[in-house]
Order: C-alpha cells, then sequence, then structure tokens
C-alpha cells in the first residue's frame, strides 16, 4: 500500500492525484496544500480513505496493510525529524489524527502523544530537560488511548485529575508539578490494568491500536448522526493522518489555539484567535477548558500573534476563502497543523461573499455558487423588545436569538423537542458528543469552552444560537 509523506519539499506532495481530499482527506489536503507553500507544517504520512470499509468490516488484509503502511510512514518521520520511535534518548511522539474528505468537526477520533512509552518518558527528560513536560505527555497518553482505543469512560480519568488537583491544593492541572503528574500518570495505568485492559509499552503496537481506532471511529453514533443531519452519506470513511507531534505544553512560550482569517459568525473582516498556554490543541477543541483570546497572545508572544496573523493573511489569499486553523506553539515557534474553509453563520456567509467580490478575491459567480445552499428565511435579524438584567454572560460562539425550556443533557433535549417544546441544551462544556442534542435544540448554552472549539462550530453550522465560556452557569459534569 503506498502511502502519501508530507512535508516541504517532498516529492509526494506534487502530485494532486495522491493529495486531493478524497484519497487522503480534507486534513491531509490541507497540510500538503500548505507545505507547497512553505508553511511551517510538522512531517506526516497519510493511511488513505479507501482502507476504511476493510477495518470497519473486519477483514485480516486490513491488518496488513494498516501495519506495512505505519511502518513505512514512521521510517520517513524518523529520517525526517532525527528522531527515534520510542527512543530513549531522542524520542518521536506522533498524533493520530482522522480526516474525511469533507469536514466533520470533531466527530472522528485523534489520538495524542503516541510514543509516550516509559522509554519514550525517559528520553523526552533527558532530550528536553524538563521531567513535567515528560509526564503530563505520559498522563495525556494514557488518557487518550484509554478514552478512544480501549473505550473507557472519560470520567474514570477527569475524577482522577480532580482528585490529585485537589491533593496538591492546586488550581488547575497547569499547578501539577512533574512528581504529580509521574503519580497520576500511575494512577492512570493502574485504573486501565484494573479494568483488565491491555496497555501496550511497545510504540508500534500503541500506534497500530490507534490508527485502527481512528478507522473505526468512523462509524461511531456521534459520526454516523453528523452525517445524517449534514446529508454527507457520499463520504466512503476517513484517513488516518500520522504527524511528528509538536509541543504547546513544552514551556511558558508554549500553547495551542485555533483561529479564524474573519469572523465566522458575524463575517466581520478581524480574525477570531482562541489560545491556551501550556496546552496541547485538544485542550483547545474539546471545549473542555476557556481560552484567552488574541490580545494575551499579542501581550505574551509579539512575534508569535504577527506571524500567525500573517499566515491567515496568506491562507486566505491562497484559498480564496476564510480559513479555520489549529495551531502550536512550541517553545516561541509557530507550527500549522491543520487548515479548512470555517463553518459560518448564514449572516456571515452573506457578508463574506460580498466582501470577498469587492476585495476581487472571489468572482461574482463564485459568491453567488457559495450562496446557493443559504437559507433566505435564516438571514432574519431578531432582537428581543425587552430583555430585562442578564443572569449571565458569556462568549457568542454563534449569534442569534433562542427561547426554550432548560434541558441538561441530550435524551431530555430529544424528548422535550419531540414533545412540541422550544429547548435550550445547558451543559458543562462543548462536546461533540452532544451533537444529536444540538440538532434538537434551539439554542445552546455552556459553562467552560471557546468558540473555536468543535462543538462551537457544529452549532454555527447548524444555525443555532450557541453562547460558550457562561461562567455563570454552575453545572456538573455527568
Amino acid at each position: 500500500m503506498r502511502i502519501v509523506r508530507i512535508a516541504p519539499d517532498m516529492p509526494d506532495i506534487e502530485d494532486p492525484k495522491a493529495t486531493g481530499a478524497e484519497t487522503i482527506g480534507g486534513k491531509a489536503a490541507g497540510l500538503a496544500a500548505m507545505a507547497r507553500l512553505g508553511l511551517p507544517v510538522p512531517p506526516a504520512f497519510v493511511l488513505p480513505i479507501e482502507l476504511t470499509a476493510a477495518v470497519t468490516a473486519g477483514e485480516r488484509s486490513a491488518r496488513h496493510k494498516i501495519a506495512e503502511g505505519l511502518a513505512e510512514g514512521i521510517a520517513f518521520l524518523e529520517e525526517a525529524t532525527g528522531r527515534g520511535f520510542g527512543d530513549r534518548r531522542h524520542p518521536l511522539l506522533v498524533s493520530v489524527r482522522s480526516g474525511a474528505a469533507k469536514s466533520m468537526p470533531g466527530m472522528l477520533d485523534t489520538v495524542l502523544d503516541v510514543g509516550a512509552t516509559p522509554d519514550g518518558v525517559r528520553g523526552l527528560i533527558r532530550h528536553s530537560g524538563n521531567p513535567r513536560f515528560a509526564w503530563d505527555c505520559r498522563r495525556r497518553f494514557l488518557e487518550s488511548f484509554a478514552t478512544v482505543v480501549l473505550g473507557l469512560p472519560k470520567a474514570l480519568f477527569a475524577d482522577a485529575l480532580q482528585r490529585a488537583v485537589a491533593t496538591e491544593a492546586a488550581d488547575s492541572e497547569q499547578g501539577l508539578d512533574c512528581v504529580a503528574l509521574e503519580a497520576l500518570s500511575e494512577t492512570y495505568r493502574r485504573i486501565v490494568l484494573g479494568l483488565d485492559e491491555m496497555l501496550p509499552d511497545d510504540p508500534m503496537a500503541q500506534l497500530t491500536a490507534a490508527a485502527t481506532a481512528v478507522y473505526r471511529s468512523w462509524m461511531s453514533e456521534r459520526a454516523v448522526t453528523y452525517r445524517r443531519l449534514q446529508h454527507l452519506a457520499e463520504l466512503r470513511g476517513t484517513a488516518v493522518t500520522v504527524q511528528a507531534m509538536v509541543f504547546g505544553n513544552g514551556s511558558r512560550r508554549s500553547g495551542a489555539g485555533v483561529a479564524f482569517s474573519r469572523d465566522p459568525s458575524s463575517g466581520r473582516a478581524e480574525p477570531v484567535i482562541d489560545v491556551l498556554f501550556g496546552a496541547q490543541g485538544e485542550d483547545v477543541v474539546s471545549g473542555d477548558r476557556t481560552p484567552d483570546d488574541e490580545a494575551a497572545l499579542a501581550a505574551h508572544l509579539p512575534e508569535v500573534a504577527q506571524a500567525l496573523r500573517q499566515t491567515l493573511a496568506r491562507l486566505e489569499q491562497a484559498f480564496g476563502d476564510v480559513m479555520d486553523v489549529e495551531f502550536t506553539i512550541e517553545d516561541g515557534r509557530l507550527w500549522i497543523l491543520q487548515t479548512r474553509a470555517a463553518k459560518r453563520t448564514p449572516l456571515a456567509a452573506l457578508r463574506l461573499a460580498i466582501d470577498f467580490v469587492h476585495e476581487g478575491i472571489i468572482t461574482k459567480v463564485q459568491a453567488l455558487d457559495r450562496l446557493r445552499s443559504i437559507d433566505l428565511g435564516a438571514l432574519a435579524h431578531t432582537r428581543l423588545a425587552d430583555a430585562g438584567p442578564a443572569i449571565g454572560a458569556g462568549t457568542p460562539a454563534s449569534t442569534g436569538i433562542a427561547v426554550g425550556r432548560a434541558a441538561f443533557d441530550v435524551e431530555s433535549a430529544r424528548q422535550m423537542a419531540a414533545g412540541g417544546s422550544a429547548v435550550i441544551l445547558m451543559r458543562p462544556d462543548t462536546s461533540t458528543a452532544d451533537v444529536a442534542g444540538f440538532a434538537a435544540a434551539a439554542g445552546i448554552v455552556t459553562a467552560v469552552g471557546g468558540r473555536t472549539a468543535h462543538a462551537a462550530l457544529v452549532a454555527r453550522q447548524l444555525g443555532k444560537p450557541c453562547i460558550v465560556g457562561c461562567a455563570a452557569l454552575g453545572l456538573e459534569a455527568d
């Protein structure tokens, strides 16, 4: 099986057929396009979409093809980075990500920090001189592998993390030192083994299991529901992108975030940037934490903020559209991990199409084609005549007005909506597992999370008013 390798100056990325979204998914196709532009993209390789059917059907031939592709790909990444997968001195860690031909934000699985074996942790400590960073990668891997690959409940690990934070009298996980993170990693390991699950310490075994799990996530309940809601029955599966990790959790000059080249909610011609310092990408898109904004990034790392703005403008010109970008900052250096056309509200779509024509980025014919699927009724602007004093405030992730009865879980929202009631889904955070509830609700409010989280993107695409990061909302996680 032929893999596609992605890195600047690689011959594979010159072949349009090999790097089309129908073959390697939109995520990897975007990486290939950015590599051609010379943007800072970590090297990666891709297993194709065509394997999805064989993996989900449990065909033996799929195992061989996955093993063959992973072996070839890891050899490429080791050569490209100068690191060894699971090495005890200079280890290579990788992310394993999904990617359908059309964007399905947060609906398919991701496994990060693969290769953070006991030997890999020792190598990270030797290479970085930062044991806290190394043990943070280890505990992140264990949670990611256990929940995605083994299917264990996230609550088991969230509870263990909360106990560790309380024991250390820390404000959050950011306040845990290397000793606490090492102990937390051991707690995570014991949770997995205590449930009689296998936890491989061989990096290739980890990688094979992760890639297989990402393919199988194609048939997860939330992915199937999303494809039904978005009329994406024609999609054939997901590719699997394996990319060298860059680390937003390695120092105070590191972080991860999501940015839009223009506001996808209002259409305003200003970037929208969310960032979490000392974090990895899933911390932002998962909706579990409320991020900082561009002002915080500019104050802390002004050169990175400037480089990010320049990158957003360059991508917008190259793709002729408003772009959604995931990025990581590793010790003051900007890396771009993903780009795609941004999900937008109907009102923003109209404003953006008009502005792009006036700016000469697209033609009138292209603008009309983009607006073809817009519901004109959704462009109506509604105001409350007398709202009264607010009882809470958050960040608008998707504009609009919604009135209804409060529902606190997906099933309640579906039942109430089926009974004819307008529903406001109120959740602790923005999770893509709630997509069925999003579809049933008239609006969504969450206690934490940012406007760039995957679930906020879905709410925007569905045209549902959504407020995130409403600190006045006191809800406990399920």
